[in-house]
């Protein structure tokens, strides 16, 4: 089959590879019909994520249809349409007894890696490094999904694949980040960056019952799709931001902070310069600039949500402020299978259309070139969607 192989920073290659097997009787091999390049795997990409090896298998978000079944999975069949979780979770530790999905304990066959790093091994991802499992992603045209039994969603009949596939990362995680931040009617909620994560964050917050969403970023196109959902859009680039939130809130500052940029913030000033020189060199693994806008703007007893990824270690952190303002933190990977049914209930009953997202439809032959328009924001990218 082919599949979109990483070979190093900046270099994704179309492959030849072997085709997936069955290697357990939960598995299930998917023939893909659709998959997406999602922010996330930008870190891979720019080489911030430690334990990629050449020749490994992108993606993450990914859907398909049912070519092979393991014998110990009973509730699908061969035929069936499914959108798949990124997280990899086996349905019966302690943790996903608990609705903790993405802390799966059992997934991830590289945990003591994890553990060296992390102090404990989240679950396995799919097309996310060594460090997360090593398992192959799903920019390809087959995929092999253990715990098929569990992660998988049959998708209902007459929907199409742009308006379910987001079911599998970035809805949700944008939903969790929303949710996490325990919106009340009256409340205020900030989010910096209106990438795809970020756009479905604001939605979800209007959904929630957020009075007002404020979007930061620098992307016109990207301020436009966050005010055409209700948001007041707001240039980082063209406005002095802490000054603008406290306008908008009678000088309190946001009820809740969304940082959905996470470890390649960009930003203005000596603290983005800082950030930039100290990854560059590796003295830092990750830029912290929008989690500290978010810190210093968030009002007191207020929440700050992190959905944007971090991988490692992150410099000058204002946790005097956090402190001295009671912040509540919540963070991490979605616990994706939480939120699925939920979730395809509003886009069944017509509260949301997820397809709003893509900017950009294209073939597998096209993601390497897709890759690096993504990372440099040519031609007004948000969102590639892979067809097959």
């Amino acid at each position: 089959m082919k599949a979109a192989c990483w070979h190093g920073v900046h270099d994704v290659r179309i492959d030849t590879v072997p085709d997936p097997k069955i290697e357990h009787p939960r598995d299930i091999i998917l023939k893909i019909t659709a998959s997406a390049i999602c922010g996330s795997d930008l870190h891979l990409y720019d080489g911030y994520i430690p334990s990629m090896k050449e020749g490994d298998i992108l993606g993450h978000e990914f859907m398909g249809e049912i070519v092979e079944v393991g014998s110990e999975v009973k509730n699908l069949a061969l035929g069936e349409r499914v959108v798949v979780p990124f997280t990899i979770s086996c349905g019966h530790c302690f943790f996903c007894e608990r609705d903790l999905w993405s802390a799966c304990d059992e997934s991830n066959p590289n945990a003591d890696a994890a553990k060296a790093v992390y102090g404990a091994s989240p679950a396995g991802l799919f097309g996310y490094s060594h460090l997360f499992g090593g398992y192959a992603g799903g920019q390809a045209e087959y995929v092999r999904v253990p715990y098929g039994d569990v992660g998988p969603l049959k998708v209902p009949t007459g929907w199409r694949d742009d308006q379910v596939l987001f079911l599998s990362d970035i809805f949700p995680t944008g939903y969790m980040a929303a949710e996490n931040c325990n919106i009340g009617e009256n409340d205020t909620v900030a989010v910096w960056g209106c990438g795809p994560v970020g756009q479905f964050a604001i939605r979800s917050a209007i959904l929630l019952g957020a009075k007002q969403v404020i979007a930061i970023d620098r992307f016109p196109e990207r301020l436009e799709l966050a005010r055409s959902a209700g948001a007041i859009p707001v240039n980082y680039a063209d406005a002095d931001v802490d000054e603008v939130l406290k306008t908008l809130t009678s000088g309190r500052g946001p009820d809740a902070c969304i940082d959905a940029v996470g470890m390649e913030a960009h930003g203005y000033g000596l603290d983005a310069l800082y950030d930039k020189a100290k990854q560059f060199v590796r003295l830092q693994s990750d830029r912290p600039t929008a989690l500290r806008q978010a810190i210093m703007a968030c009002r007191k007893g207020g929440t700050v949500s992190i959905p944007g990824v971090y991988g490692g270690l992150i410099d000058k952190m204002p946790i005097g402020a956090a402190f001295g303002k009671g912040l509540t933190f919540k963070m991490g990977q979605t616990h994706v299978q939480r939120y699925l049914e939920p979730l395809l209930d509003l886009i069944t009953s017509g509260k949301i259309d997820p397809s709003f997202i893509v900017s950009h439809r294209i073939g597998l032959d096209e993601v390497p070139e897709a890759y690096e328009q993504f990372r440099t924001k040519e031609n007004q990218s948000i969102k590639y969607m892979i067809t097959f």
